[in-house]
């Protein structure tokens, strides 16, 4: 049931999580261990030694070639120490505090102009507007120009129509629309086969036009480097080393992709916490106050990303279970942020929860690089909608995504 992605488009199936995790806090599904406990989910993620992101990846399912798995091993995401550190610490130096004070500023001025632009209107579709506030912030970071962030849109719908067909034939960007960089990528563009089918995205051949866009930018930001984040980290030279164009498209994939995927779900989910809690949307009107508590109540409440992959490296005993070396061991966000043992009535919204030690951005060497710009982005886009919009309600039935992985809306219809 909890990998079935059809579940998903009724809701996280949270009852079923509670009652594996209470029957045993590390159980056997499919081909995996599910691991369900806060405090075994934060033993697995902080012990790479034991629990690799290289072996096998952190997705559930098995790349389909020895060549597959090559390529998903050389993204950071999927790198153990010391690899994983000399590369996260490249990309840490990158985000100076003058880049960080660039972007909240930026950050703030488009989440109002973005809501400001619906305010009239007195309805709008809440996932679609939120949508563009990461395209922005990434097309920031990476210095992309403005008219080319749909891109980083498609690229992510691609990616998630592995699972849902909606968003399986992303193509929203035309040619003329462009730059001439994104114009040469969109001439790779893949398009469906004589079945109707995409290539895999989840291969770098099922992306070639993410990676002819990355390739060009990254000789471009060496070239000609500008205040962005990304020129930081190319011209970053570390003990006679510096990240090669290699690693630079393998970041370009995650932020482009994962980090515009996340916020994408995570702003809205947060929005649908509210409307579903009136009394907690009112409590957050009355006091602003509390709004930075309320956002880490919204990630944990509203989980964007359900789990990870790592794999066992040794025999290892977790919560009086037994693991072999090789096996896959899942960490489940989803359930841990809802473990009774660690958070009081862990159903209920609360956006007054304290202590909120929630994992949804992970825990130990792989915490999640962009949780700063995160709930900045979140922070910045309710307090637009409490300044601009006031109180809203549901205008209809939300729809959710398709997906075992992402915990996402695809529509969100809110009135005001």
């Amino acid at each position: 049931m909890i990998t079935d992605p059809d579940v998903y488009t009724r809701g996280v199936p949270y009852e079923h999580l509670a009652a594996l995790r209470r029957e045993s806090p590390v159980v056997r599904v499919d081909d995996f261990w599910a691991v369900l406990r806060h405090s075994d989910v934060k033993h697995v993620l902080r012990n790479p030694k034991q629990f690799s992101s290289h072996l096998g990846g952190t997705q559930i399912r098995d790349p389909a070639t020895e060549q597959d798995l090559g390529y998903v091993r050389r993204m950071m995401l999927n790198m153990d120490p010391p690899e994983h550190a000399r590369l996260r610490g490249l990309l840490t130096k990158a985000f100076t505090p003058r880049a960080v004070g660039r972007l909240t500023e930026r950050i703030q001025g488009w989440a109002r102009e973005l809501v400001a632009g619906v305010r009239d209107d007195g309805e709008c579709d809440f996932a679609t507007l939120a949508a563009d506030l990461p395209l922005l912030t990434l097309a920031e970071v990476f210095g992309i120009p403005e008219q080319d962030r749909r891109l980083m849109y498609d690229w992510s719908n691609r990616v998630i129509g592995y699972q849902d067909a909606d968003y399986a034939v992303s193509a929203t960007v035309e040619a003329d629309d462009v730059t001439d960089l994104a114009r040469a990528a969109l001439a790779v563009r893949p398009v469906p086969g004589p079945d109707g089918a995409m290539p895999d995205p989840r291969t770098r051949a099922g992306m070639p036009d993410l990676y002819a866009y990355a390739t060009a930018l990254g000789e471009y930001k060496r070239r000609h480097p500008g205040d962005d984040v990304m020129s930081n980290l190319m011209g970053h030279v570390e003990d006679g080393g510096r990240v090669s164009i290699a690693e630079f498209e393998n970041l370009f994939w995650l932020f482009s992709v994962a980090g515009n995927e996340t916020l994408r779900n995570g702003i809205p989910g947060g929005m649908l916490s509210l409307l579903s809690h009136p009394d907690q949307y009112r409590r957050l009107l009355a006091d602003r106050s509390l709004l930075p508590g309320a956002v880490e109540e919204m990630l944990r409440f509203w989980t964007p990303v359900m789990h990870f992959r790592r794999t066992a490296t040794e025999d290892v005993v977790l919560s009086d279970v037994d693991i072999r070396a090789g096996e896959k061991v899942v960490v489940w966000f989803s359930a841990a942020n809802r473990d009774e043992t660690v958070f009081e009535d862990p159903d209920r919204f609360d956006i007054g929860r304290t202590p909120n030690d929630h994992l949804t951005f992970g825990h130990g060497p792989h915490f999640c690089l962009g949780a700063q710009l995160a709930r900045v982005q979140l922070r910045a886009m309710f307090e637009a909608v409490l300044d601009l919009l006031g109180e809203a309600e549901l205008a209809g039935e939300p729809v959710r995504l398709r997906s075992n992985f992402q915990n996402g809306l695809k529509s969100l219809p809110i009135r005001w």
